[in-house]
């Protein structure tokens, strides 16, 4: 049996990835920690529990590899997972990475590295989610509720892309079990145009027809608002570290490789706002 393992299945990458995939015919097991009693393809995967790792593999010659989610050191759990893969004979295994570097969080770096060196796997570098900018992310919840964006990285820029770009990147290299990545094996993604907090919520406006404003904050609060969000100490105050790194100018990148992989560009922001103007109709929940 071949087929495209993909994991973080039901998130919000690996559904559209699920759905590319099988539009083109290839066979996919959707793995994810609550698997869905309907879909015959899906398996129980839990970055926790070691002992699934095995059986999700099995079968499979692609992965696409969504590593734990809110942790500043996934290479203890993840390195035994590709070792796995390497054994178990993975042709092609594609990495969802971050163009955005946490702080003080080499472990990810590590493990870019590790996917990049073995023939035939790549990694995809992606730039911050619009999606984000949705619930049940802390940015898009304060959107929704009090029509702000509160942020430490004052006017630096990011090359905001939508998820489903990204997915369509991934299905580029793992749909075919014969196809790349036969040149590059890392990938920066990002949308048509680096934005600024202020440059989003004025498309937010825009297109909404709803006032979002900006407000400047230092990193300490962002990473309690983080915190208070139910986000791991640790990686709040690295996702609010991320902050200085973007007013510094360190995000502010586009590429050309979405068109480069997919033949179509990549999804503007205010096209993404346009797909999604009803989530930020207002609640009228009190400011807090």
């Amino acid at each position: 049996m071949t087929g495209v393992l993909v994991t973080g299945g039901t998130g919000k990458t690996g559904s559209a990835l699920v759905e590319l995939l099988r539009g083109k015919g290839a066979p996919v097991r959707v793995a994810s920690r609550n698997p869905s009693a309907g879909d015959p393809a899906a398996v129980r995967f839990d970055w926790g529990d070691p002992a699934t790792h095995p059986a999700a593999l099995r079968g499979m010659d692609r992965v696409f590899l969504v590593p734990p989610v809110e942790s500043v050191d996934p290479l203890p759990l993840v390195g035994p997972f590709l070792a796995e893969a390497q054994r178990l004979g993975v042709r092609k295994l594609v990495l969802l990475g971050s163009a955005v570097v946490l702080p003080n969080a080499p472990s990810a770096l590590e493990m870019a590295a590790l996917v990049r060196a073995r023939p035939g796997w790549a990694v995809l570098r992606a730039s911050g989610f619009m999606q984000n900018f949705l619930r049940p992310h802390p940015v898009g919840e304060r959107i929704r509720r009090h029509g702000e964006i509160r942020t430490a990285a004052g006017d630096g820029r990011v090359g905001w892309i939508d998820a489903r770009d990204i997915a369509a990147a991934a299905s580029a290299l793992l749909a075919d079990p014969g196809s790349g990545p036969g040149g590059p094996r890392d990938y920066l993604l990002t949308g048509p145009k680096a934005l600024s907090y202020q440059d989003a919520a004025a498309v937010l406006t825009a297109r909404t027809g709803r006032p979002v404003r900006v407000v400047h904050i230092g990193a300490d609060e962002q990473a309690a608002r983080y915190r208070a969000a139910g986000m791991p100490a640790e990686f709040a105050a690295a996702l609010a570290g991320v902050e200085d790194g973007i007013r510094a100018g360190r995000e502010d990148q586009v590429s050309t490789a979405v068109l480069d992989l997919t033949g179509h560009p990549p999804r503007t922001f205010a096209a993404f706002v346009q797909d999604h103007a009803a989530e930020w109709a207002q609640v009228g929940v009190p400011e807090g």
